[in-house]
């Protein structure tokens, strides 16, 4: 993802998409629930009851995309192009941009089938949304080794690090292709989720707006080394923000809810 932006937005939706699925697998354990995915509920008459009913994530998903395609969009100086035909030459043009554009496609092909199945359905269809995040993950992972080519430094080591989790987060997905009632399936998802996603945030403000005010260097091995002890911290901060999770909606389905 270029620039700052490219890089905060993308972690944004990583991000909260992993909070959404620590609150559902958080809710699955505490409510003793056999399925995560809640089966679609019977359309009820009225002139608004229906937007009561929508399940928004799908939503999300597909304007969150259409947001990141059109940031990438605006940060490309002129027409954007496949193949340039300067000087009788065919060379490929803006193959980051062209990345990135994929895997937002991705999101947005996710959010569509997540709208298709969640609100089009006369029953909820979990195996293709899991499908679809699949295929999305799976995507992620040539994109990410071919985005680090031409890198260096403190840039290569925090893009070697997203993609080693990114490949467990993989692994996981396809793990729930086949195992779609298994909580720890689900509780890995959202971990590693709330990783990538945070992960990716502090990837931009170290490359583009470091908070210190002063520029990660690339030929200074301790900031190198600064890097992956920045990564283990997000690591236990994702895994003390689900043990959070879990005990607020403890108490929340426990002791506040079942008294509304």
């Amino acid at each position: 993802m270029g620039g700052f932006e490219g890089h905060l937005f993308p972690g944004l939706l990583f991000f909260f998409c992993g909070l959404y699925n620590a609150q559902l697998v958080s809710r699955a354990l505490i409510c003793n629930s056999i399925v995560q995915y809640p089966p679609r509920r019977p359309w009820d008459k009225g002139r608004w009851a229906w937007l009561q009913q929508i399940h928004c994530i799908g939503l999300l998903k597909i304007l969150s995309a259409c947001i990141l395609i059109a940031q990438e969009f605006y940060s490309i100086p002129g027409q954007l192009v496949l193949i340039s035909k300067l000087y009788h030459q065919r060379n490929f043009m803006y193959r980051k941009q062209w990345q990135h554009l994929t895997l937002y496609m991705s999101f947005f092909l996710s959010g569509c089938l997540d709208m298709v199945s969640q609100n089009l359905l006369s029953q909820r269809c979990a195996a293709l949304e899991q499908s679809t995040q699949a295929v999305g993950t799976f995507i992620y992972l040539p994109l990410m080794v071919s985005h680090m080519q031409d890198t260096e430094g403190v840039e290569l080591q925090s893009h070697m690090l997203l993609t080693q989790a990114m490949f467990l987060l993989t692994l996981v997905v396809f793990a729930e292709l086949w195992a779609s009632s298994e909580p720890l399936i689900w509780m890995m998802k959202a971990f590693f989720n709330i990783v990538i996603g945070s992960w990716l945030m502090q990837i931009g403000f170290m490359l583009y707006k470091p908070i210190s005010g002063y520029k990660w260097m690339d030929d200074d091995n301790n900031d190198i080394e600064f890097t992956t002890t920045f990564f283990c911290w997000h690591v236990l901060f994702s895994a003390f923000l689900m043990i959070w999770i879990y005990g607020f909606s403890f108490v929340w389905y426990r002791y506040i809810f079942v008294n509304v």
